[in-house]
């Protein structure tokens, strides 16, 4: 089991990273602004422009330390890593697996059946603890119409009409999804997904955490040696990340979204973090990301029991975790893949 370690996050849009001996310097505008031992570190997420020396990069390859480069805006642009991990065999296995529709919808069911699960769970939470505040006839339809989903999804035997059930469960989840922000209505709503570019304030923070979040599972895949770049309901696209995206799916709901709407009902993510551009776009401010990303490193620290391992473990493992039930289940240590269901 990977130990989580931190990730650095380099927020200005001036800082260039560099190497000094065991050490990763940032520096602004020639000034040394942070020093950080390697061996505390599991990944760097850049935002900035001027981006890192040749050495460092060679350093963190060597170290398997990931590193993502993003725009200051925060839209991904490229990930660098060493060598990968794992043997050729579990490779090859996930490869047939892929290349066989029906091997690859038993696998992608269950990330669907959990994306599902998650979901009701989150509006059962709404219902359990705003009831006052929520339509409930609304909601309580909702969460039948999801289970009823669940239940056709055990039984699917193709990915057409897995993908077909997964944009239903979509569709009635984000239905609810504007009546679970409780507060600030004028300045966070949320009609529909948007992105590239999102338009509002609640796609662009939605967009951002997605993002963080797509990162650290490619960053568990290729650690449990995995390819992150072949997936089972993810079709093959150049430079796709399909298995992250698949491992993404079943963690969205309870990671990323309530993650959302906590910084927005709890006033912790303000209007004045975000910046309209001229296009229409919704951004976040490098304050806002800042504010972002310290609750987010936060959450990670966070101690929960696994609903598959029984086991207390750092929220932020839960990546990790995953990719590792997946890889054994590619190899057929295990029956089929147990996706995270979460009941917190």
């Amino acid at each position: 089991m990977r130990k989580l370690l931190n990730t650095l996050f380099i927020t200005s849009e001036d800082a260039y990273a560099t190497l000094d001996g065991e050490n990763i310097v940032v520096n602004i505008q020639n000034q040394v602004a942070g020093r950080f031992p390697f061996h505390t570190l599991q990944g760097i997420v850049s935002f900035s422009y001027a981006g890192a020396s040749p050495a460092l990069l060679g350093a963190c390859a060597k170290r398997g330390i990931s590193f993502v480069f993003c725009t200051p805006r925060g839209r991904f642009l490229a990930r660098t890593s060493g060598v990968s991990q794992g043997n050729v065999l579990l490779r090859r296995r996930q490869y047939r697996i892929a290349d066989d529709s029906n091997e690859s919808c038993k696998i992608a069911r269950n990330f669907i059946f959990g994306k599902v699960s998650n979901g009701r769970w989150s509006l059962n939470r709404t219902y359990r603890d705003h009831a006052l505040r929520i339509d409930l006839e609304k909601f309580s339809k909702a969460i039948d119409q999801m289970k009823n989903v669940m239940q056709q999804i055990l039984g699917i035997q193709d990915l057409e009409s897995l993908r077909g059930l997964e944009g239903s469960a979509a569709s009635i989840y984000f239905d609810c999804f504007d009546d679970m922000i409780l507060t600030n209505k004028e300045d966070f709503y949320f009609h529909g997904r948007n992105r590239r570019p999102p338009l509002d304030n609640v796609n662009a923070l939605l967009s951002f955490v997605y993002m963080l979040l797509s990162s650290e599972c490619v960053s568990a895949l290729e650690t449990v040696g995995l390819d992150a770049y072949v997936g089972f309901l993810h079709q093959d696209r150049p430079g796709r990340t399909s298995l992250a995206l698949d491992l993404l799916e079943e963690l969205r709901p309870c990671l990323a979204d309530r993650f959302v709407l906590t910084l927005i009902n709890n006033r912790i993510i303000k209007p004045k973090d975000f910046l309209q551009q001229e296009n229409g776009s919704v951004l976040l401010t490098k304050e806002g990301r800042s504010t972002v990303l310290q609750h987010w490193q936060k959450q990670k620290s966070e101690i929960i029991v696994h609903p598959f391992l029984k086991e207390k473990v750092a929220r932020g493992l839960v990546p990790y975790i995953q990719a590792l039930l997946l890889s054994r289940c590619i190899r057929g240590d295990l029956d089929e893949y147990p996706p995270f269901l979460w009941k917190g």
